[in-house]
């Protein structure tokens, strides 16, 4: 993902902008290859996943996929974001 993206992004569920941005792998090319964006709002994360971020509303996303990310990353993930994020945590 570009970071310029972040000028455009709002959250799908209450259109709160801007959102946070957290990075967890950066390419060479500083483009965003894993990372989270978070609404402070609703306290929805969206998850950036091999340069794209997956902005779906919660009945779309997929539980499996979502909390295997949170797994993955948690070291590098906020501790808000793994404890308290929408729609699911650990």
């Amino acid at each position: 993902m570009k970071r310029s993206m972040l000028d455009i992004l709002q959250c799908p569920i209450d259109r709160h902008y801007p959102l946070e941005l957290f990075e967890i792998e950066v390419a060479g090319d500083g483009e965003i290859r894993e990372g989270v964006l978070a609404c402070a709002k609703c306290g929805r994360y969206y998850p950036i996943m091999e340069e794209i971020p997956v902005m779906l509303p919660d009945e779309l996303r997929n539980k499996e996929r979502d909390v295997g990310f949170l797994q993955r990353w948690q070291a590098k993930i906020p501790e808000k974001i793994l404890r308290q994020g929408n729609p699911w945590h650990l």
